[in-house]
């Protein structure tokens, strides 16, 4: 089995005051610290979803494991075929080529730290999604980009029929 050894020489600290912020209600995202930012070890963000606001419709990735862990509130995960509710304190990762989606529970805000491992080059794709929300670009241009950071977009019955 080889491991990957990630290669920067020093810590990454973040000030929340000084992360980039894009959107705010009903999601807002802060880019805490990109693959670049730490020899490739991780990407992560902070997701904050209004009262059942969607965060991420149902994708996959291929050479990434990406975690969830709730700050607050209560989220509604996609594992596979499993819909999950996450609360405060909770964690779910969701291994390489699993689909995964994610909205807040209907009901409550929902504040997430994602983290993405090994890392990739993911705030151009935050930035992207911008762009669509700003009417700048089409929501199909998504497809355009799923390779480069490595976010497939499918169906899920499961994810679908939640609510």
């Amino acid at each position: 089995m080889s491991m990957f050894v990630p290669k920067f020489d020093s810590s990454v600290i973040v000030r929340e005051a000084e992360a980039e912020k894009l959107g705010d209600d009903p999601v807002a995202v802060r880019l805490l610290a990109d693959s670049s930012a730490c020899g490739g070890a991780l990407s992560t963000v902070r997701i904050t979803l209004a009262d059942g606001a969607d965060g991420a419709r149902p994708h996959l990735h291929r050479n990434s494991a990406e975690m969830f862990f709730m700050l607050d509130g209560a989220a509604e995960l996609l594992s596979g075929d499993v819909v999950v509710t996450a609360e405060r304190g909770d964690l779910v990762i969701v291994p390489p080529g699993r689909p995964h989606a994610f909205a807040a529970a209907p009901g409550s805000a929902a504040d997430i730290l994602v983290v993405i491992t090994p890392g990739v080059e993911r705030f151009g794709y935050f930035h992207h999604l911008q762009r669509i929300r700003l009417g700048e670009v089409s929501p199909e241009s998504l497809l355009e980009v799923q390779e480069l950071y490595d976010n497939h977009f499918l169906r899920s019955e499961a994810w679908d029929g939640r609510r």
